[in-house]
């Protein structure tokens, strides 16, 4: 059997070594960062460590893999349309309980919303987004301290056994329903920025559900850990309190453990709070 595999993020690298793919599939590289020097997908970095063999089109859906007996999509962010979307061997691997939590971003939605639960689906792939049949789904609970980055790794590694055991046992279907349907948008700028009007363990979900790759905002100041706490702070307010960095909103604060000035590298809450005066 022949396999071509789609991915593009962190989280698809981890199925390249169990997976073992005869052709790798992932999105050109693209100017990034302060300086705008082309880098690749993390998947392409990974398929050329693994001496697997890769495309990058520009136009995905112009790509002939007929040849292969199955097609596997995982975070590869962009749409499959005809002829590629009638390929009788495509499936996704989509980490969310679905029809829960459709779209591009599931986990970080999940831990925004306060899911107690999440989970990864092996599912058919057809027009409609994330709606198709599903052949597996497993279940992994939401820590009260999971952030993305800790709950996207164990959702990857799930992700891999699901997978491994639908090759093997080619179950069949299931079709989702609409019943407790969601749609995980993308996450914007404005997503990113807490907000003082609603309490301090929400916006607490907000800063772990971006930590660590894309970080919320207080103001100006990035915020990539934070914890609530019980201390009264006006809201929206940066306060200092026996060396403790507070950031006030409804209810009580967030103490901020790790933040990032405006043009500055990431660093300790406790660093940044040093000789600024207490409240």
């Amino acid at each position: 059997m022949s396999l071509a595999y789609l991915g593009t993020s962190e989280f698809a690298v981890a199925l390249l070594g169990p997976l073992r793919p005869d052709l790798v599939v992932t999105r050109p590289d693209r100017p990034a960062g302060r300086g705008r020097k082309l880098q690749s997908p993390p998947v392409a970095v990974a398929a050329r460590e693994l001496g697997l063999a890769l495309e990058q089109p520009d136009k995905v859906n112009e790509l002939d893999l007929s040849a292969f007996d199955d097609v596997v999509v995982c975070a590869f962010g962009a749409l499959l349309t005809e002829p590629l979307l009638s390929h009788p061997g495509l499936i996704n691997v989509h980490p969310s309980l679905l029809p829960r939590w459709r779209g591009a971003a599931p986990i970080e939605r999940a831990i925004m919303a306060g899911d107690a639960e999440t989970g990864v689906c092996i599912m058919g792939v057809v027009e409609e987004l994330d709606a198709g049949p599903v052949f597996l789904r497993a279940v992994e609970p939401i820590g009260e301290d999971d952030t993305f980055g800790s709950l996207s790794a164990r959702l990857a590694s799930l992700s891999s056994g699901l997978l491994l055991e639908y090759l093997r046992d080619r179950p069949a279907g299931h079709e989702q329903g609409s019943e407790g349907m969601t749609y995980a948008e993308k996450i914007s700028a404005a997503d990113r920025l807490l907000d003082a009007a609603v309490s301090a363990p929400e916006n607490a979900r907000v800063v772990r559900a971006l930590s660590p790759h894309i970080g919320a905002k207080a103001g100006d100041l990035g915020v990539w850990l934070a914890t609530p706490v019980a201390d009264s702070v006006p809201a929206g307010t940066l306060a200092v309190s026996d060396g403790r960095l507070l950031w006030g909103c409804a209810g009580g604060a967030l103490e901020l453990l790790e933040v990032q000035p405006p043009g500055k590298r990431r660093m300790p809450a406790a660093e940044f709070a040093r000789g600024r005066p207490n409240r």
